[in-house]
């Protein structure tokens, strides 16, 4: 399987006075992938088999959200949904980008949410992958992401317990991965959604504020996700005014993992329009 670092570009870029670490690849129309809010997370950890093959077609750039990966974590920052958002969108001032798709895993899916809201004029068309939204409470699995304490064993149970249905993708090599990210950014995980001067946690969405988000949307959900569960997404499928609904059997929070080949193929017709 080609990897993204032999396809892809690693590159820094000033997103607001952020110095922020993306990936690129390919050309054409713009798509941005916006990663989760799990622990260890990164662009390249949630995007690794997405973006080789959406570059195929389009122009794919994946940063890594403040307070996440290899992007800055500037001191006096304070965490918020309207943080990342603003966080984002200068993202896109800088790369140059005034109209793109989103693709949203989680908590990228909330933020992609806000600046549809906010910035309708920026966004073409969205896809929201195991998203927070309209009815979204605090389940087991996001209590367990939570009040993760960083080791390989934590880090192992964590995967195998709320993310994958098929314990068989939770490699070794993966568990390591995560687990050594989740130990370098763990101060400000941590900070991000228990330090009360954060606001990590405040990502609700009201009927009313979904119901005037008019950008194309595409709900992408796994029938056993135990972070964000399936009934989230169709109660925005309901509210949203130009939404549809893909429910991935067998397949829990990650479905651009567990189902990658699927999830690929579907996106990449969805953003043909």
């Amino acid at each position: 399987m080609t990897t993204t670092s032999e396809i892809s570009t690693e590159s820094r870029i000033d997103a607001g006075g952020i110095d922020t670490l993306y990936h690129e690849a390919g050309t054409g129309s713009p798509v941005v992938l916006l990663h989760g809010s799990g622990p260890g997370v990164s662009a390249w950890a949630n995007w690794q088999h997405t973006l080789p093959a959406l570059s195929h077609e389009f122009r794919v750039l994946a940063p890594d959200i403040v307070g996440y990966g290899a992007t800055s974590r500037p001191e006096h920052i304070r965490y918020s949904l309207q943080t990342w958002t603003d966080h984002v969108v200068a993202f896109l001032d800088a790369a140059g980008i005034e109209k793109t798709a989103i693709i949203g895993n989680s908590l990228g899916g909330r933020i992609a949410l806000a600046i549809a809201e906010q910035h309708p004029d920026r966004v073409s068309r969205m896809v929201l992958m195991g998203s927070p939204g309209v009815g979204m409470q605090v389940t087991d699995g996001l209590k367990a992401l939570r009040s993760y304490e960083p080791s390989l064993e934590n880090m192992r149970r964590l995967l195998l317990d709320y993310f994958a249905v098929d314990p068989a993708i939770i490699t070794d090599e993966l568990v390591q991965i995560r687990y050594e990210a989740s130990a370098e950014t763990f101060d400000a995980y941590r900070a991000m959604f228990f330090d009360p001067k954060h606001a990590g946690n405040e990502l609700g969405i009201t009927v009313e504020q979904a119901s005037r988000i008019t950008v194309p949307s595409l709900l992408v959900h796994g029938r056993e996700d135990k972070v964000v569960p399936l009934d989230v997404a169709q109660q925005m499928v309901r509210v949203l005014p130009n939404a549809d609904l893909h429910v991935f059997a067998h397949c829990g929070h990650w479905t651009q993992i567990e189902r990658a080949a699927d999830f690929n193929e579907i996106v990449a017709q969805y953003l043909r329009g």
